[in-house]
């Protein structure tokens, strides 16, 4: 019995990598009869590959993996994080500027709740990010009806299980009542389906707005609705041990907008100069 290992990754993995799919998307694909590899169609995901195998899904050849690469996404309401809806509707991917190479989101944010999306080019980036272990705390800005008390959200600091499925504890803060809403500021460490929406339904609070505004250390900041902005090289070594590209130079990551771009206006001039947009809360 031959105890070599075969050279090269698995096809899975080098798929992941490319920034086609996620590593299990990548293996239906494959089960599907979507790829090849030296012009054979394969349909199991047990195949190790190296640089000088052709391979293609869908008939497109898939080139060298880009170097890993990460953007943060305002995700405005009433898109799915989806590549694709059986119901047609509208998703995250569908919207994004044209310039954006083929990317993957990092976990998901559902149809109703908008903010902060992190998209990236990398498999190996979007399972380290979306891994349980990494213990990143994520914050939502949670809009609820009704006036509930600081005692009322108790519960849910210390874990709740909802028909038998356990929740873990959540940082909940109450910030301010808004004529029949209350705003309330709530970190989660795990993020399962709809997870704040069933924990606050559950002590009778409906939540009519999510905004996620933080996912471990990347914040949405200003970022408008639909806008992406890149993370910097830099950054990613900082934060995921990502080494800088060769030849690096930093450079001020600014915002790209969907749709066509549009020719800037000079500001009005005064004696006072243009005036700064002042945040809005």
């Amino acid at each position: 019995m031959s105890t070599n290992t075969p050279e090269g990754d698995r096809i899975a993995k080098v798929l992941s990598r490319a920034g086609i799919a996620s590593r299990r998307e990548a293996e239906r694909m494959i089960e599907a009869g979507r790829v090849t590899v030296n012009g054979k169609r394969i349909d199991s995901p047990a195949l190790n590959v190296t640089a000088s195998d052709k391979i293609t899904v869908d008939g497109k050849e898939v080139g060298e993996p880009e170097r890993p690469r990460l953007w943060l996404y305002h995700k405005p309401q009433g898109l799915v994080t989806t590549t694709s809806d059986e119901k047609g509707r509208e998703t995250v991917f569908d919207k994004l500027p044209e310039e954006m190479p083929r990317v993957m989101s990092v976990g998901r944010l559902d149809l109703n709740s908008e903010g902060l999306l992190l998209l990236t080019n990398d498999g190996g980036i979007k399972r380290k990010l979306e891994l349980p272990s990494t213990g990143w705390l994520r914050k939502y800005r949670v809009r609820v009806k009704g006036a509930p008390k600081d005692e009322d959200l108790a519960p849910l600091r210390e874990g709740v299980t909802i028909e038998g499925e356990r929740f873990q504890p959540m940082d909940v803060t109450l910030d301010r009542q808004q004529g029949a809403n209350a705003w309330l500021t709530v970190g989660l460490r795990e993020g399962k389906n709809r997870e704040i929406r069933r924990a606050m339904g559950e002590f009778g609070l409906d939540v009519n707005r999510l905004i996620r505004v933080s996912y471990g250390p990347f914040r949405l900041n200003e970022l408008k609705p639909g806008e992406v902005e890149e993370i910097k090289p830099k950054v990613l070594r900082d934060q995921l041990g990502i080494a800088l590209p060769e030849g690096h130079a930093e450079a001020k990551a600014k915002p790209m907008r969907p749709g066509p771009k549009k020719p800037r206006k000079a500001p009005p001039k005064g004696p006072r100069g243009p005036i700064g947009n002042k945040r809005r809360t």
